[in-house]
């Protein structure tokens, strides 16, 4: 009884933490619609700039607390006024959230370069001695995790129940264009929300720090579980935050002490699925909860279809082919082939999300779990059962298939914020069994010993080798999905990222088409995962992470969406530059986040989007001025 007793209050100081986080997501989730991913990132900020005020710079322990709090409000602050209020009108739901990655990756990116890789240990509040209450030990430090966060819920309860303000803040979640109407300055309740769930954020990572280790991708873990909490509990719902906060720690600890570490997270998104699936408004949501379809419809605009055309694109593409053909030749056997082959796998990986997210118009935030399915399948048929590696990564494929069907048929009906958060817990899921199968998957360890690629005798032992069946694979699949895109199908795909109401009016099929996108980006990046299992003759849960989700979604976005060639100039400039400089390697985290949140603020249709987008602009004018002929008064 009583070790039951100290793993459910270790569960209520995790979930305090949680709560926390939980509640600055439903405060900017109350005003704006859209969750702040980046939100993690304040936990981190805070342990980590209370830290150096107090270790460099000397501050007593209660002004250092007070000053990392106030910088994570004012950075809050000055993110939302930057970055959030420029975008918030123009991007639509999917882009905002693609945009708050980025700014995740740019607060990881800063983090790194600041205070380096290595684990931070902050010093405890009050000593380490535990205080015994009815005989269960508890942390001292747990004492002040619990109270801050009692002092937290108590004030803001106080503040959007009894005050004016509040009262405005809550008429802001209700209906943001009635609140205007009414007098009310949405911005500033916009600005309060950010740079208060900033705070509280950073609140959280103080008293946490003393009894856990925080790095600088620590955030990503919190912006997962506050995440979760949120989703849990209700968005929208600052009591379902906390009781979804308490409830994820409490979950996680009773796994992680009756059943195993491992698997201490796979309950829980499991949970959240289920959640997701029969009350996507959370356990203690409200009915009146925005329509994210309806926001969705308002802001989004659907990417012209900008593609090359003609000679054009066929004179490209034979360049393209020779440049391909050439390289190895040219580079001989420098490292950089093998870094070549990872940048066509990983092309391949994004051909499929380019499918899904810029034709079909779906976030997927976990994409890389379908190539941890292939890779670890292939790999295990490969390595245990011997069978050939073209029938394991058929294998992987199929089992990929059959794995997006299902969830697709089961989150049918989400869309949207809903649609993303699923896809997020299906990527976490596949992460917490590729570490917890240690039997099958080798555990965080990874799996070992994977033969290379072989096909009809020929073993593709080679980076060289490799290099022309990755290429060979990726262009071919550019060939097909250019004919697919450019078909019937492809237009419905359009159609349905641009407006599903209108595509049912039009007769055609949504829920068909977007199941028949799901199923092809998964195929598409379980064969990517298992080309990188033959190729590193190494799988490991790392290498086919969320990290990895949402870095092709960098990738994706940075390149240009719905143009299919366009991810290329993305994967090679994220994969091939840090490569080729290896001393700013350290700056490639900082580098994405800043390029993506750059651009979905000016650039949004990417880089060979934009530039495919004025071409046709220049072209176009061009041809109106030839078809104007002379002006009045000049002679034809």
């Amino acid at each position: 009884m009583r070790e039951a007793l100290e793993i459910a209050v270790g569960g209520v100081l995790a979930g305090s933490v949680f709560a926390l986080v939980a509640v600055g997501f439903t405060l900017v989730y109350s005003v704006m619609g859209v969750p702040n991913l980046a939100q993690g990132a304040f936990v981190v900020l805070g342990a980590l700039g209370m830290y150096s005020l107090e270790t460099r710079f000397h501050w007593p322990l209660l002004a250092a607390t007070l000053g990392s709090a106030a910088i994570a409000a004012l950075v809050g602050g000055a993110m939302e006024r930057l970055v959030i209020r420029p975008a918030l009108h123009r991007l639509p739901l999917s882009g905002m959230l693609i945009l708050m990655v980025g700014l995740l990756t740019l607060f990881e990116g800063a983090s790194l370069v600041i205070w380096g890789s290595q684990p931070y240990s902050i010093p405890t509040f009050s000593g380490e001695r535990p205080v015994a209450v009815v005989g269960v030990r508890i942390p001292t430090q747990g004492l002040w995790i619990i109270g801050v966060t009692a002092v937290i819920v108590v004030l803001l309860w106080g503040i959007l129940t009894r005050t004016v303000f509040g009262k405005a803040l809550r008429a802001c979640a209700e209906n943001p264009m009635a609140a205007s109407l009414m007098g009310v300055r949405v911005s500033r309740m916009t600005l309060f929300s950010f740079a208060v769930g900033a705070a509280i954020g950073a609140i959280g990572g103080e008293v946490l720090g003393p009894i856990t280790s925080i790095e600088f991708d620590t955030g990503r873990f919190f912006t997962n579980s506050g995440f979760i909490a949120f989703a849990l509990g209700g968005m929208g719902s600052f009591f379902g935050a906390i009781v979804g906060g308490l409830g994820l720690g409490l979950v996680q600890q009773l796994t992680a002490g009756y059943i195993s570490s491992l698997f201490s997270n796979t309950l829980t998104l499991v949970l959240l699925l289920a959640v997701l699936i029969w009350r996507p408004g959370g356990i203690l949501g409200g009915s009146g909860a925005r329509r994210e379809d309806v926001r969705e419809f308002i802001a989004h605009r659907a990417l012209p279809p900008s593609r090359l055309k003609g000679r054009t694109a066929w004179a490209l593409a034979i360049v393209g082919a020779v440049t391909v053909g050439v390289l190895p030749v040219v580079l001989g056997g420098t490292g950089l082939v093998g870094s070549l082959v990872i940048t066509g796998i990983l092309f391949i990986a994004v051909l499929g999300l380019d499918l899904l997210m810029g034709y079909a118009g779906q976030v997927s935030l976990g994409h890389a779990g379908f190539m941890a399915v292939g890779g670890y399948t292939a790999a295990i048929l490969a390595t245990r059962s011997g069978l050939a590696p073209l029938a394991a990564t058929g294998a992987g494929i199929a089992l990929s298939l059959a794995v997006a069907l299902v969830l697709s048929l089961v989150t049918a009906r989400l869309r949207g914020l809903y649609l993303a958060l699923a896809t997020l817990a299906f990527g976490l899921l596949v992460d917490s069994v590729a570490v917890g199968l240690t039997d099958f998957t080798g555990g965080p360890s990874g799996l070992v010993a994977i033969p290379s690629f072989s096909l009809g005798g020929y073993t593709f032992a080679s980076p060289i080798s490799t290099y022309y069946l990755v290429w060979g694979i990726a262009g071919a699949l550019v060939i097909l999905l250019a004919n697919l895109t450019r078909s019937g199908y492809g237009r419905a795909l359009r159609a349905t990222r641009a407006d599903q109401t209108a595509a049912r009016a039009l007769g055609i099929q949504v829920p068909r088409y977007k199941v028949s996108a799901f199923l092809l980006g998964a195929g598409l990046a379980s064969l990517a995962g298992s080309l990188y299992a033959f190729h590193f003759h190494f799988l490991s849960p790392e290498m086919v992470s969320t990290s990895r989700s949402l870095e092709m979604i960098t990738m994706l976005v940075l390149g240009g969406e719905g143009t299919l060639v366009g991810p290329l100039v993305g994967v090679a400039l994220l994969t091939l530059l840090p490569a080729a400089v290896q001393p700013l390697a350290v700056y490639k985290t900082l580098a994405e986040g800043i390029l993506l949140v750059l651009i979905m603020l000016y650039l949004p249709a990417g880089i060979l989007g934009g530039l495919l987008s004025a071409l046709e602009r220049l072209a176009h004018r061009v041809g109106s001025r030839r078809d104007a002929g002379p002006a009045w008064g000049e002679e034809a």
